[in-house]
């Protein structure tokens, strides 16, 4: 395969020996690298000619430089305050300034008179709002847009001047000055000739220029065009084809170079696959298979596909060349910038400034930050981990300057000057100098590409500086952080590498006049090769039609012309698209890829991901001795109803807690959790009903408790909900919640007690209770202990309350065989059954009193005390707890506890769990 440049290169060597006065001109920067390559290969004698991209060639002529983004939108920020009288602020004028920008771009690319085409806009805007009968309503917010486009043509002359005057300019500016000094360019530059190679689509400022070049006869122009494209009337040779017919060259000169690569066999593949990542694992597929990658190159029409290739890459792949840009808001360093924006945006939000209080999200979302243990040395690392950990415990959601200085005079003095340093930001100036200051400490302990990231902030920050310290447009870090994001949003980090070797992978724009053997292009669907016809801009669709700016037609024949040059020499092509429709895309194959399908042989395939069925074995943990010791402790130290069910619910979790002893991690409750609403609903009933114990209770003493429930609720919050606020929102709701649980349970209290024949004595409340029992096949005793939530007796029958915040109903209480117990729906059951058990244990002279035992759940309290049912019939009920059905019971509790310490059978997960 001969490349398109390597031909043109012969073709130019017929006539040109000597390369001194050359200058060539290329469509990209790339693509002079690899016009460099094949003249060293050709041309070894003599002087290499100048070579530049266009952008490059448009700089050289026009004598003015490219102005940055930054730069550029605060000097279009300063032109608009002159216009505007009532301003926007700053980060709400970048959110629309960049389109107004891309539409100057694109005026002064096509030459156009800005002063007739916004004059145009503003009258078809005027036409619209305008009725016969007046019955055209404008709300305020359609006023304010008329008049902003009316102001548009204002804004272009002004910043156009300004930016001049500075000998800056962004690029349809360069390309407006080059079209006016372009006479006076080739008369210096007379005696060079001039090669413009592989261009295709080109703007007005450029034809101009490039016939400049032509009528004067210094000049020669070659196309990167196939037979296939340019004799009929196809889409990809459309620009062509309009200068063969328009320009005045060609009326005594041919085209150059046309070629005839496309008819030759090629093998070609369209693969259909299910999802993104499907293609991209694929991809994978095909490069392990191949041996060289010289001449191959991934081209990705989806760009945002660039990270998830990156990771998927086999590795045969010894070598790679990446010609895209990486998007800045990918890298690590954009989000550890924007946890410290939001250290100071969630404070000015919470109104926390004036006390100068952090939220604890936020700092613990910083202190975690990756990129900030680079700075950290062991002992910091313990110095914050510990802060992490104090957080949790000591439940606080916000963090004094005063503590965290405290906290960071721990660490090494310069991880505790920068984080003093960060946390004591004060203005906007302040934090961009604190930003650069912490990128200059990362950049001595980074690795090399994260060198590069560091960079290009550094860059982006010191411009900021710069411009803040000019026009000071940035009032608030708010303000500042929507500037930052939508800046790196669009901007991307070059990547560096060597340009000729090994497998090249890059985006459909950055394959202008380069040919490879071996192509493979990812992501060719519909809305994405051509994009869509979405347009972003302030200027009409019939307007841009009418002065001959560019739509989104000419904008999918560039793309049809790129996608097939690309397919002129390649030999193997494996194209690949996406056949699921979600919300990114319709699921269909671009409509290149069917005119493909329509002119060559190609084979079509659809991949699916390979779904190997595999039986994954349950996790299970072996009894060792050093288990059976710790499963010894816990018999001696008490095995409680919560442990028990534990184990039967699933015992690798009874494994986790009470061998291994993991607890869960303590976190900030910022909002009041279930089981806390549950403690404090048990403490409360506890302090009211504990001055009773022994006493019978009467309706007086009920309303006094619920008159002083409420102070009393409040008071086991201040315990259990730690420095939380319960005054305003979900946990106001919560602690209501808790209120109401409360006199709930004291209006049925209130109702038992109004009928006079109802005696209810409190015998006891949250009483701890254990005793020991033998089990046959153990030679140690095994203690079994509880805390009882209320004992009490109504009308001479014993009851054992346990409360429960959830909910229960008759169904989880119902025991009609013991055997039955180890099933899920009975563990509630077993709960309040060893309670009985227990508290007859502790007290044998109560064994011929009637018990029952069972449950007040107070999400279910309209069904009263649910007591343990025996009774298999649902019509009448058998509530009577008697020693046999306790002996009965407790001998399926030790066979519970004898399979617990078998160290023949394993901890196993169960295989039905729900989560």
């Amino acid at each position: 395969m001969q490349s398109f440049i390597s031909e043109t290169l012969e073709d130019i060597l017929k006539k040109t020996n000597d390369f001194r006065d050359v200058v060539f001109v290329m469509p990209s920067q790339r693509s002079t690298i690899f016009l460099k390559k094949h003249l060293i290969e050709k041309a070894s004698n003599g002087f290499l000619p100048e070579l530049f991209s266009i952008e490059q060639f448009i700089e050289e002529i026009s004598g003015l430089f490219k102005i940055e983004t930054i730069p550029l939108l605060f000097e279009f920020y300063t032109v608009y305050l002159e216009v505007e009288e009532n301003p926007d602020a700053f980060d709400v004028f970048s959110s629309w300034a960049y389109t107004v920008l891309q539409d100057f771009n694109e005026i002064d690319q096509y030459l156009i008179d800005a002063k007739d085409i916004f004059i145009a806009v503003r009258d078809i805007r005027r036409l619209q709002k305008w009725s016969v009968n007046g019955t055209f309503k404008e709300t305020g917010l359609i006023k304010d847009y008329y008049k902003f486009l009316e102001k548009l043509y204002k804004f272009y002359p002004l910043l156009y001047k300004r930016l001049k005057e500075k000998n800056l300019g962004y690029q349809g500016l360069l390309y407006r000055e080059a079209c006016k000094h372009i006479g006076e360019y080739i008369k210096k530059n007379d005696f060079k000739n001039f090669f413009f190679l592989g261009f295709n689509a080109l703007n007005k400022a450029e034809e101009e220029i490039f016939n400049q070049f032509l009528n004067r006869g210094i000049a020669d122009i070659y196309w990167d065009l196939d037979e296939a494209f340019y004799q009929n009337n196809h889409q990809a040779g459309k620009f062509i084809r309009k200068y063969e017919s328009t320009w005045k060259y060609y009326e005594k000169h041919q085209l150059k170079k046309i070629g005839n690569y496309f008819s030759s066999n090629k093998n070609i593949s369209v693969v259909g696959t299910p999802k993104n990542i499907t293609q991209i694992k694929y991809v994978g597929e095909i490069l392990s298979t191949y041996k060289d990658f010289e001449n191959t190159a991934i081209v990705l029409a989806d760009e945002t596909l660039l990270t998830p290739m990156l990771r998927s890459l086999p590795e045969n792949v010894n070598a790679l060349n990446i010609t895209m840009g990486f998007p800045l808001k990918d890298v690590p360093t954009t989000n550890c910038i924007l946890s410290i924006f939001k250290l100071f945006i969630v404070q000015n939000k919470l109104n926390r400034t004036t006390s100068n209080e952090f939220y604890y999200k936020e700092v613990i979302q910083f202190l975690k930050e990756p990129l900030l243990y680079y700075c950290f040395t062991e002992k910091d690392q313990e110095v914050v981990n510990l802060f992490l950990i104090t957080i949790a415990k000591e439940n606080l959601l916000f963090l004094p300057y005063k503590k965290l200085q405290d906290t960071f005079q721990k660490c090494s003095n310069e991880v505790n000057e920068l984080l003093t340093a960060i946390f004591n930001i004060k203005d906007i100036g302040n934090f961009i100098d604190q930003i650069l200051s912490f990128l200059s400490l990362l950049k001595d302990r980074v690795s090399v590409i994260e060198k590069e990231y560091l960079y290009r902030y550094h860059i982006i920050f010191t411009q900021l500086k710069n411009v803040q310290a000019t026009y000071s447009y940035f009032t608030d870090f708010k303000n500042l952080e929507q500037f930052f994001k939508q800046l790196v949003s669009s901007e991307t980090l070059s990547f560096k590498g060597e340009p000729l070797k090994g497998l090249q992978l890059m985006g459909m724009l950055e394959t202008r006049v380069l040919d490879f053997k071996n192509i493979i292009l990812v992501g060719a669907n519909e809305g994405i090769l051509p994009n869509n016809t979405m347009q972003n801009s302030f200027i009409p669709f019939d307007v841009k039609v009418s002065f001959g700016l560019p739509t989104y037609r000419e904008k999918d024949t560039i793309f049809s012309y790129h996608f097939f040059r690309l397919l002129q020499r390649a030999e193997h092509i494996s194209v690949l698209y996406n056949t699921e429709p979600d919300a990114f895309g319709s699921g269909e194959k671009s409509r290149f890829v069917k005119q493909l399908e329509l002119i060559k042989d190609v084979n079509l395939e659809y991949i699916s991901p390979k779904i190997i069925s595999q039986k994954i074995p349950l996790q299970s943990i072996a009894k060792e001795e050093c288990v059976l010791e710790t499963l010894k402790a816990l018999a001696n130290k008490g095995i409680s109803p919560s442990a028990l069910t534990t184990y039967l619910y699933n015992p690798l979790s009874f494994y986790k807690q009470k061998v291994l002893k993991i607890k869960e991690v303590d976190a900030v409750e910022e909002t009041v959790a279930f089981n806390t609403l549950g403690t404090v609903v048990h403490d409360v009933l506890d302090d009211l009903y504990k001055p009773f114990i022994g006493r019978f209770l009467e309706k007086n003493h009920v309303d006094n408790m619920s008159a002083n429930s409420r102070g009393i609720v409040e008071k086991y919050f201040k315990v259990h909900f730690k420095n939380g606020d319960i005054s305003t929102g979900k946990n106001r709701l919560i602690f209501e919640v808790a209120n109401q649980f409360v006199q709930n349970f004291l209006i049925k209290e209130r109702e038992l007690l109004q009928n006079k024949e109802n005696r209810l004595k409190i015998i006891a409340t949250e009483e701890t209770l254990s005793t020991e029992i033998k089990i046959n096949g153990l030679n140690f005793s095994v203690k079994l202990r509880g805390q009882v939530d209320r004992v009490d007796e109504l009308n001479g029958v014993l009851r054992i309350i346990d409360y429960k915040t959830g909910k229960v109903d008759t169904n989880n209480l119902r025991v009609t065989d013991m055997e039955l117990l180890r099933e899920e729906k009975h563990h509630k059951a077993i709960q309040v059954l060893l309670y009985a058990y227990l508290f007859f244990s502790n007290n044998p002279d109560k064994i011929d009193k009637e018990l029952t035992a069972g449950i007040f759940s107070f999400k279910n309290l309209n069904k009263g005390f649910l007591a343990v049912n025996f009774s298999s019939n649902y019509r009448n009920s058998d509530l009577r707890i008697t020693q046999e059905r306790l002996e009965e019971f407790i001998e399926e509790v030790k066979k519970y506890i004898l399979e617990m310490y078998n160290p023949a059978i394993e901890f196993v997960e169960p295989a039905n769990l729900k989560y």
